[in-house]
């Protein structure tokens, strides 16, 4: 039966389970308000078969102890390292034996704990009414520092029925995704109300917009509960500041931050709203989830294991839900967070499958991107990593295992999407998900970066490009996935933006804010300033733009790319809650420019199915008749080979694809993407028995303007095979037969 905390259909009776297999009791507390005042009801639950622990409290109960309104609750749990002692009082060290026993376990009844399981958080542990942090923590200095009246609670539900409109069922192959930060969206738009900005409400009225550039699906950065209701407690500072998300206190509750309605129930009921509104625009919702490690953190230093926060995991059954170091006195944390959560363990998996049924199920998300998602396929669950792609038991095959993925022809179903890398050892695994799992291409990425800003300082061959524009099929296709799969991308949330990947030469993170200062980020970009020419800036980008566009797999760009959103060049802008960081809503002309010409190749892409295949491209079909679906040229028109594609010395390469094997409206396109700084003549190849090329674009600067990417039917005739065609260095030329 459901974990959490739920009315029974007559609304007299509210049950609580919560899962402890160390515990030796638990008590339930409820309050009648989120902070600031003491309990009102306690109750002790009951251990029940599989370690579940109970109790039911009618409302009758709940009404004649003074929670008459919103149900407020937490637990306190003693366990082998704090006896339970029945006079026991708050900021008492009654049965207190050690902070972590020898078992790994952390209990400590003076801490209230949130239920993993509850829907929504009342407020955030600090938080601007709760500065200090340390009220939450063990070890000799705070172990006695009672957390119950500022503690974050859960908040009991009341079940509705609220619709999250009609699901898309678009093939993940035809989709178009844009990556965004639920607040950023919308604070500087001054098109809606104030109150409004910056929350899931502000994020639907933009659905009209979003649909408007082309985008299918919408990836928000993390929107379950993390840390974040300080950031506005020292104006114009990042001090400590959480933006992205990435440390998730709660893997059920929408963030309340992100909510214009605070009350208890309106995040869920706004979130829900804020599906449907994307829904009834034809577009999928997707979540950034973060299920690698907890926003309880790690240890407060490495020379202690004393002292850890005990808020919610760690304080009910730390062993289960954390992987612990092999003496078990430590989190083991082999990815950079602090810990990783112990993603082998079939109760913590339970908890992660759970929580991702919910927003599936209740919530009305269509898909997730998991964040350093190679830690959910550990094998080990004390002291050690282990990666197996095939294991059935770990997360990453039950996850798709007991959650249907989307077919690839479309329908019901849910997209899912890993991120394959974290920073230890045997933690980079991309190309070897399991079926079910599409992944980010790091490897698109910095081979078109290498190949635009690295030209005879990196070496990329013309065919290590050729595998990527077509699918990747070296990383999907030796285990039976397919080109959409690879969900291409040249910059993220993680790194610069796009027009920064062509602006700067090198991260500038430490510079003042609302640009900065942000620590970290990575040193080696594969940028370059274009030799610090706008103009070149801005055709860098179109061309990047376009080959990702016109790539098999499946387009991911970034939230304001479709402008060239800039951050001065700050490549780690976790920290930063600020108006740079926030999406602009007006335009120059070069930005219009720019959004026009993003908006008119997605819609290009969406236009031509045989930029989207379902398989890699073939040149025979079963019954061993040529198809030639795809062919690679030389600029001198003739086919390319192995000696060319191998060739580092080389950096012009052209392909075309028959739009007649994919029922395509083009009967042919071709594309030619020109590396070198100087110009390259193309001759084109056969666009088919009585066909001529016609221009689509070209993404020299001689061609930027409004219209650069010509609508259909007012493309701009070229010739027939043979003609040759000049292009500008380090420009992209896209042609359909006719």
């Amino acid at each position: 039966s459901a974990l959490g905390a739920a009315y029974d259909a007559g609304h007299t009776a509210i049950t609580f389970k919560v899962y402890s297999s160390r515990a030796t009791c638990i008590e339930l507390w409820l309050y009648a308000s989120a902070s600031g005042s003491p309990e009102k009801l306690k109750v002790t639950l009951t251990k029940g078969t599989g370690n579940l622990w109970s109790a039911s409290v009618t409302t009758a109960a709940l009404t004649s102890a003074g929670i008459g309104g919103t149900v407020y609750y937490g637990y306190r749990a003693w366990g082998p390292n704090w006896t339970y002692a029945a006079s026991w009082t708050k900021g008492s060290g009654l049965g207190f034996v050690s902070d972590v026993d020898a078992q790994g376990n952390r209990f400590n009844p003076n801490k209230l704990l949130m239920d993993p399981y509850a829907k929504e958080l009342s407020q955030d542990p600090t938080n601007p009414s709760n500065l200090d942090g340390t009220v939450y923590a063990s070890g000799a200095s705070y172990r006695l520092m009672d957390s119950g009246t500022v503690a974050p609670k859960g908040i009991v539900l009341v079940p509705d029925t609220q619709s999250v409109g009609t699901k898309p069922t678009r093939a993940f192959k035809d989709d178009v995704i844009y990556e965004v930060n639920v607040r950023g969206l919308t604070m500087s738009d001054a098109s809606i109300a104030a109150a409004a900005r910056g929350t899931y409400k502000g994020a639907g009225l933009k659905a009209a917009w979003l649909a408007g550039l082309g985008v299918t699906a919408v990836e928000f950065l993390p929107v379950q509960e993390t840390q974040n209701d300080t950031n506005d407690v020292v104006p114009n500072t990042d001090a400590g500041d959480n933006y992205w998300g990435y440390s998730t206190l709660n893997w059920f509750a929408p963030d309340r931050r992100y909510s214009s309605d605070k009350t208890a129930g309106g995040p869920t009921k706004e979130f829900k709203a804020m599906v449907k509104a994307f829904h009834d625009a034809g577009i999928k919702v997707m979540l950034d989830v973060v299920y690698n490690h907890s926003g309880e953190g790690g240890a407060w230093s490495s020379t202690d294991t004393t002292t850890y926060n005990v808020a919610s995991y760690r304080g009910l059954d730390n062993p289960t839900y954390d992987e612990l170091t092999s003496d078990l006195q430590s989190s083991y944390d082999n990815t950079g967070v602090g810990g990783n959560f112990n993603t082998y363990n079939p109760i913590a998996q339970n908890l992660i499958v759970d929580s991702l049924a919910y927003w599936r199920d209740t919530m009305g998300v269509d898909g997730f991107r998991f964040d350093l998602a190679a830690v959910l396929g550990n094998t080990c669950t004390v002291g050690c990593y282990a990666y197996n792609k095939t294991d059935a038991n770990t997360a990453l095959n039950r996850i798709v295992r007991e959650m249907a993925p989307r077919p690839a022809a479309g329908g019901a179903g849910t997209d899912f999407v890993a991120e394959p890398w974290a920073i230890g050892a045997g933690t980079y695994q991309l190309g070897n998900f399991p079926s079910g799992w599409s992944e980010w291409n790091g490897s698109y990425r910095d081979l078109v970066r290498q190949a635009q800003n690295k030209l005879g300082s990196a070496t990329v061959t013309t065919g290590q490009l050729a595998t990527r524009f077509a699918g990747s099929s070296d990383l999907f296709g030796d285990d039976g996935r397919k080109p959409w799969n690879s969900v291409n991308f040249l910059v993220v949330h993680d790194g610069f933006t796009l027009g920064d990947l062509y602006r700067c030469n090198g991260k500038n993170n430490t510079q003042a804010w609302p640009y900065g200062p942000s620590d970290g980020g990575e040193d080696n970009n594969n940028s370059w300033d274009q030799g610090g020419t706008a103009t070149a800036q801005r055709q860098a980008a179109r061309t990047g733009f376009a080959l990702m566009m016109t790539s098999a797999g499946t387009p991911l760009m970034t939230g304001g790319d479709e402008y060239l959103r800039g951050l001065n060049c700050n490549n780690n802008p976790y920290n930063l809650d600020s108006s740079a960081n926030w999406l602009a809503w007006t335009r120059s002309t070069d930005q219009t420019n720019f959004q026009n010409f993003a908006q008119a190749m997605i819609a290009f892409r969406k236009t031509h199915p045989s930029l989207r295949p379902a398989s890699f491209y073939s040149s025979v079909d079963n019954n061993g008749n040529v198809m030639e679906q795809l062919r690679w040229f030389k600029p001198d028109g003739t086919v390319a080979d192995s000696s060319y594609f191998n060739d580092a010395s080389q950096h012009a390469i052209a392909w075309r694809i028959d739009g007649t094997e994919f029922s395509d409206s083009a009967a042919a396109i071709y594309v030619a993407y020109n590396g070198w700084s100087g110009a390259v003549n193309f001759t084109l190849p056969w666009p088919g028995t009585g066909r001529n090329w016609y221009r689509v674009t070209d993404t020299c600067t001689w061609a930027e303007g409004s219209g650069q990417v010509r609508a259909p039917g007012s493309e701009d005739a070229i010739g027939g095979e043979n003609t040759v065609y000049g292009e500008c260095g380090r420009g992209v030329l896209v042609l359909i037969a006719k």
